[in-house]
């Protein structure tokens, strides 16, 4: 009988590792994907924006206030998420939350 206790224990304490490994390595591909993702997200931003102001600076004849019409624009998103943002941050806690709660997989 205290054979088949400490097979169990055994058993018990490999399984838990294996979770705690498969947790780890999902948690480090979806952190390596996030960057990537943010990365070549933030690239395509700056070229986006890069071409939005030249688009609007062509419109406008001058290319200067194209780039300071593109600037205005995100200090008005700015100013937003200044004035919205404990709400903002309240709700992305929650949703958070959630995710890490209930699992999809």
């Amino acid at each position: 009988m205290l054979d088949l206790l400490k097979d169990y224990a055994l058993k018990r304490a490999d399984l838990l590792k294996m979770e705690a490994a498969e947790k780890g390595v999902v948690t480090a591909s979806t952190l390596t994907l996030i960057i990537l993702l943010a990365i070549f997200g933030i690239f395509f931003l700056i070229l986006f924006n890069i071409g939005i102001a030249v688009l609007v600076g062509s419109y406008i004849n001058n290319y200067s206030y194209g780039f300071l019409i593109v600037a205005a624009f995100y200090l008005l998103v700015l100013i937003i998420l200044l004035i919205a943002g404990k709400s903002i941050k309240n709700l992305i806690a929650n949703k958070l939350l959630q995710t890490f709660n209930n699992p999809q997989e």
